[in-house]
Parts: structure tokens; sequence; C-alpha cells
């Protein structure tokens, strides 16, 4: 590490001593407990992001800060258990991401903050009274779900010629999902787009939820959750023996064969929520923390399941992509 990234992060955590000076007097470092959605495949790179920043900030791990770390493996029943945990273990954050498991914490407690990193539309969903001014307990960053479905439906159709037919699949007992997939299906019948949807809960209802589409579409949406996203080799693996082209919400699953997303940066957004945790550790009110939004929204394009498809990119597509996987 060079001479002047030493002297930063020395002054961060010099910035940090003194709370962390004050908890460890009291006998315990200050707790972050992590309810994690997904997976470590899945999420951890996200959540790599947010722990790199927390250090920057002078929140070294095991020193000025102790991280309680638990994977939900995108099961929502795991949400509540988790949650209950961390009240009953009395940390002093929680940081989370996803509808679900923010309204799980939100039930959970009253008192203790809740940072989440991304959250599909916190007004709409309850969990905020407005981004200015949230109120109560919780805050984070807002991934505005609903405001990009109809950039996706757009980019859809320069890709897939002649799309009549869309298929969307999305776990139905995520708030935020419910509300995208009403906001695709309102964006789409202008279009002329006949849209079927097709509802998970869980890993094992993926595959038959493939069979109800077989020659129903001819592409599909998939609405960004913890879920999908900790199953998105699954079903991309099943979009494309179905030859069906696929648009996401993040890139990870553009990695994995799916044909394209648009939506926001997440590392970004997760490390943007460790700015979040290090103020609230620091004496701020979550309620005070005005919610933010996405500063970048990227485009990924996979060329090679392009080309499985049998799909060519428009040269001007291809020009405006932020990555593309080849």
């Amino acid at each position: 590490m060079k001479r002047r990234e030493s002297m930063a992060l020395l002054g961060c955590a010099a910035a940090a001593w003194p709370l962390a000076a004050r908890a460890q007097q009291a006998g315990k470092l200050p707790t972050i407990g992590f309810l994690v959605a997904g997976t470590p495949s899945s999420h951890g790179q996200w959540v790599a992001a947010l722990v790199r920043r927390l250090h920057e900030l002078g929140w070294i791990e095991g020193r000025t800060v102790t991280i309680e770390y638990r994977w939900a493996e995108g099961r929502t029943e795991r949400f509540d258990e988790i949650a209950a945990e961390f009240v009953r273990r009395k940390v002093d954050v929680i940081v989370t991401s996803a509808t679900a498991a923010i309204v799980a914490a939100k039930q959970a407690t009253s008192v203790i903050p809740i940072v989440f990193a991304a959250a599909g539309d916190p007004v709409e969903t309850g969990l905020v009274a407005s981004l200015a001014r949230p109120g109560g307990n919780v805050t984070g960053l807002s991934i505005q779900q609903t405001d990009v479905a109809a950039k996706r439906l757009e980019l859809l159709r320069e890709v897939v010629p002649g799309l009549r037919r869309l298929a969307i699949l999305g776990n139905v007992d995520g708030p935020a999902v419910l509300l995208d997939m009403r906001e695709v299906q309102t964006t789409a019948r202008p279009l002329g787009l006949e849209v079927v949807t097709s509802e998970i809960r869980r890993g094992e209802d993926i595959a038959p939820a493939f069979e109800t589409l077989k020659g129903r579409a001819d592409a599909l949406y998939v609405c960004i959750d913890p879920l999908a996203h900790s199953h998105r080799i699954r079903i991309n693996t099943l979009a494309l023996a179905a030859r069906l082209p696929t648009m996401h919400g993040s890139r990870e699953p553009v990695e994995a064969a799916g044909l394209m997303s648009y939506g926001p940066n997440h590392p970004d957004l997760w490390r943007r929520a460790a700015d979040y945790v290090d103020k609230i550790l620091r004496g701020a009110k979550p309620g005070d923390l005005p919610v933010e939004q996405p500063r970048k929204f990227d485009l990924v394009i996979n060329l090679t399941t392009a080309k499985a498809l049998g799909l060519e990119i428009p040269p001007t597509l291809l020009a405006t992509a932020d990555e593309v996987v080849e």
C-alpha cells in the first residue's frame, strides 16, 4: 500500500476512534448486523463494496467495529428470523436490501437504525414517509425500480424484432416486485404487447414457471429480486433452452448468460450505503438522513448470448452500452 493511502486510512481510523473508544470502554465494539437477502455468490461483491468503504471511513472489522453476516439465500422466510436475531443481539445498526427484507427488519424493531443499500420504491411500499424526510428508523438508497420499466421495454424492442408477446418472471412475495410487474404491464399495453406473468416464491418454482411459458412469449422480463438474483444461472439456462431473450435489472445475471440488463450500478449503491452507516454510528438519526437515488444506470449486453439466440444487436445500441460481455 502506498504511503499516502496508508496515511489516509490511519486518518479515517483516527476519526472513528472517539466512538470506537467509547464502545470498547463499554465492553464491546459497535455492531453492524448484515441481513444479506441473497447468497455470498449473488451478493458477495456488493457486500464487499460496502465493507471496503467502511474501512475507508475508519470502521475496520474486528478493530473498530464488529460485523455479523447473515445470508438469507433469497428465502423470504429467513428475513424475519434474522431480523429477530439482530434485535435480540442488540446490534447498533441493521444493514440490508430488498423490500421484503427491509420490511422484516422494520417490523422487528422501531428503535435500531436500519440502512437499506437498495430498495425498489421505498415510498410506494411504505418503508419511508418521503425520500427527503424518511422519518422513523429507516433510510438508505432507492433504485426507483418502476421508473426504468419503460426504458427496459424500449431496449428489448430494439433487440428483439417483432416483439409481440412478453413474459414477466417475478417473486410475488416481494412488494417492490409486484409494483414492477404492474408497471411493466401498464407500459406494455399501449405498445401493443401481450403480457403473460409467471409467479415464483421459491427456487423450486422456477422450472415449472418456464414450463408454463413454452410457446407463449418472445422475450422474458426478469424482475430484480434476491430470489431471482440468487438463481440467475438457472433462470438464464432455462431461458436459453426456451430461446427466450432476457432483460434483467443488474449486470450480474448478464455475466451468467442473460441477454441484457439496464439498471443502477449496485456496487456503487452499496458503497454509498456505508456512508449512512458511518453517520449513524457517529450519532445521526436515520429519519433525518434523506433517501438517495442512483447516480448511474448501466446497460450491459451479452454478445455470446445474443449470437446463441440468433439476435443481432444494433450497432447504435452497442455503442451506448456501458459493458459488453463476450
